[in-house]
């Protein structure tokens, strides 16, 4: 059972595993094993009358994971945020920043990676403004209570994630548009909560 409410703990776990399921999502294809998992989903009754915007949306994931198959999906994750060159969405800082790939947004971001103590994995392939490598950094400094938190997502989250994610909720396949309507429910939550924290925090985070 996915509650609305719980313990600031157990809000925290799962804002930490709601940023790991989008990167996972946003990252590659679905899995037999998530596909169904995200199908067998337990939610409350009520999340479908809006009092909680996230739980909603993730209810209308789980619906279309049940009608989706794992080869459907893989071809869609390509089409949509890969493709030969590009796919129709391309899921990085600087290109929804800046209007290219590896400019300004990414520079920025690295200096503060660097500050936080990450480090780029060596069987990446992506530059580190990916969408969903921003998230599993999300998730980290969630799960690490650190100070940096909502500096770092109103740096490099809130500036362009949830154009991104709408970009997302447009496209022709049903999982994938639902995946970016829970993305917009919960980016727009995080910087509803985090706008404030940011603006009190006197750690440094840099801006392109």
């Amino acid at each position: 059972m996915l509650a609305t409410e719980a313990a600031p703990d157990e809000q925290e776990a799962l804002r930490a595993d709601l940023y790991r399921l989008l990167a996972r999502l946003i990252r590659e294809p679905v899995d037999d094993e998530l596909l169904a998992w995200l199908a067998r989903l337990e939610l409350e009754d009520d999340v479908e009358e809006n009092r909680d915007p996230v739980a909603a949306a993730l209810a209308r994931l789980s619906h279309a994971a049940g009608g989706a198959t794992p080869s459907e999906l893989e071809r869609a994750h390509f089409r949509h945020l890969v493709g030969v060159v590009q796919g129709e969405i391309t899921p990085y800082a600087s290109w929804y920043r800046n209007g290219e790939l590896m400019d300004q947004a990414l520079v920025a971001l690295r200096e503060d990676l660097r500050r936080l103590g990450f480090m780029r994995s060596e069987c990446s392939h992506d530059p580190e403004d990916h969408l969903a490598a921003l998230f599993e950094i999300m998730a980290m400094l969630i799960e690490d209570h650190a100070a940096e938190t909502a500096a770092f997502f109103m740096s490099h989250l809130a500036p362009w994630a949830e154009r991104c994610l709408d970009d997302l909720a447009r496209v022709d396949t049903a999982f994938y548009a639902r995946t970016g309507e829970l993305g917009q429910a919960f980016i727009a939550r995080e910087r509803s909560q985090l706008a404030a924290e940011a603006e009190r925090s006197p750690v440094r985070i840099i801006e392109p």
